[in-house]
This record gives C-alpha cells, sequence and structure tokens, in this order.
C-alpha cells in the first residue's frame, strides 16, 4: 500500500491513532499475530464518497502490508448498502485501526455530502458556496478539502491568509472606513473584506474600495439592491440564516458568494458497518 503524500501528513495520523489506541491496543492481543483478515466497509446510508486517502493511511501505519481495494472512486454519490471497499491485512491491524479508519471515512464524507446538497441548490445560477472558519478542532485542513470534494469551495482558511474586518474590528478602528485604509498599509497582496449590516455601510465599504463585502442578514430585497449599487465594483458575499430551504433564492439576487457555517458545523457523519472476517475466528462487527 502506498499513501498520497500530497493529502495526507503521517504525523498527522499517527496522533489520531495515538488518541485511540495510546500504549497499545489490550483487545486485539487476543489474536495471534499470524492471522490474516478481510475487512468490508458498507454505507447504511446515500453518501457522497470522501476521505480514502486518510482511511487508508492509517492501516498503512499499523501495517504496511494492509491492501485496501476501492469499490468506489473519491467523490462518487453512492446509495444505501453500496460496498465502499476492501481492506485485506493482518487482523490486528484491522481490529486495531477500524475505529479510527471509520471515524475519518464517516466524517468527510458527511462533509462532502452536505456541502454536495449546497452546490446543488445553486447549480446554475454563477454562484459560488463557501465554507467558514466553522470546523471541528484539528480537523479543519481535512474538512475543507471534503468540502471542495462535495462540489464548494473555501473562505480563508485561517486568520493569516485573507482580511475579515466584522463589526468589532470596524468599532476599534474608528470607522469603516479607517478600517480598510488600515487593511491595506500592512497586507497589500490580501483581499479585503468588509462586514456590513446595511446599505449605507455597503455604500461606505464601496468608497473605501473593499474587494468583497459580506452582507450580514439582509433581506432578499437588500441583497438585489446591493447588486445594483456594487455594479461588479467588488464581490458580493451573502451569510446569515441561509440554509438548503432558501439558499437558491439568496443566489438568485446576484450575489457573487454565498457563506454557509453548516456545511462544515452542523456535521451529521455517514452511518458505516466495517465486517471483518476471520479465517479462524468467525466474523466481527464496528
Amino acid at each position: 500500500m502506498t499513501v498520497n503524500a500530497e493529502n495526507v501528513d503521517r504525523e498527522e495520523i499517527r496522533r489520531f491513532l495515538a488518541e485511540d489506541v495510546g500504549p497499545g491496543d489490550v483487545t486485539a492481543r487476543i489474536i495471534p499475530e499470524s492471522v490474516r483478515a478481510e475487512a468490508t466497509v458498507i454505507t447504511r446510508e446515500p453518501m457522497v464518497m470522501c476521505g480514502r486517502d486518510w482511511f487508508e493511511a492509517v492501516f498503512y501505519e499499523l501495517a504496511p502490508s494492509c491492501l485496501v481495494e476501492w469499490r468506489v472512486g473519491e467523490g462518487d454519490e453512492v446509495g444505501a448498502d453500496t460496498e465502499l471497499c476492501r481492506v485485506l491485512g493482518p487482523a490486528r491491524a484491522l481490529l486495531t485501526g477500524e475505529r479510527t479508519a471509520i471515524n475519518l471515512l464517516q466524517t468527510l464524507s458527511g462533509t462532502a455530502t452536505r456541502a454536495r446538497r449546497f452546490a446543488e441548490a445553486v447549480a446554475g445560477t454563477g454562484t459560488v458556496v463557501l465554507d467558514t472558519r466553522k470546523t471541528i478542532p484539528g480537523l479543519r485542513r481535512l474538512q475543507k478539502y471534503a468540502v471542495k470534494v462535495g462540489g464548494c469551495e473555501n473562505h480563508r482558511f485561517g486568520l493569516y491568509d485573507g482580511i475579515l474586518l466584522k463589526e468589532n474590528h470596524i468599532l476599534a478602528s474608528g470607522s469603516l472606513t479607517q478600517a480598510v485604509r488600515q487593511a491595506r498599509t500592512f497586507a497589500e497582496a490580501l483581499p479585503v473584506e468588509v462586514e456590513v449590516e446595511s446599505l449605507a455601510e455597503l455604500e461606505e465599504a464601496l468608497t473605501a474600495g473593499a474587494d468583497i463585502i459580506l452582507l450580514d442578514n439582509f433581506s432578499l430585497e437588500e441583497m438585489r439592491t446591493a447588486v445594483k449599487l456594487a455594479s461588479g465594483s467588488a464581490l458580493l458575499e451573502a451569510s446569515g440564516n441561509i440554509d438548503l430551504t432558501n439558499m437558491r433564492r439568496v443566489a438568485e439576487t446576484g450575489v457573487d458568494r454565498i457563506s454557509v457555517g453548516a456545511i462544515t458545523k452542523n456535521l451529521q457523519t455517514i452511518d458505516l458497518s466495517m465486517r471483518i472476517s476471520l479465517k479462524e475466528h468467525g466474523e466481527h462487527k464496528t
């Protein structure tokens, strides 16, 4: 087995395993080291496949001789009761790694599946759906990868790769215009985004030269007015109380982007089952 180094940080995988295995899997010791096994992973519900590299890396870390045979590709949408893959290798490695590997697969697939639903909701409008920084601690890079697999795009990764001036930044700076001016002085290469809560603040942000303007909790009519006022001079991003029930209507106002924290925050993991067959010892189900 080989691991995709572009996606997977081996040290990250070791940390994931250490959380579960600690100094050693005392239960798996009941299985002789020489016993080999085969595991089958099945989804119990419809899903978008995501996280294959991390799933493989868990078993590779425990036993490089493990082999994963995939039945579906990354990003594939599959129905309930679909066989996703088979894992062959030392029984101890399969038993020890199953929970960590399944946790990663079900979490990333859950994120990608949710992202796919949001991407479908705006299809054909020209509006892009973005995630936010509302991610599971320690899993931001993985979840943002899953968002893209699902068909949405990433907002800034952290506080270092994009400027977003929110209400408290503006208050601390003295004014919206002053906040934009100060941001330009030390981060010329970064786009400056400003959050506004009214059409008057929108006009000030446009005059100040903001690159992106976040329309916070604007009504649909206010969004349509904002699109006319901006007239393409800045990207407009809608946010606040937007979900699958109203996203299409928001996109149809003409905004360029919609940011949704729920893609990664309100996460429902996928129900997966992993069955391990041992030559001498029958079947084990997780």
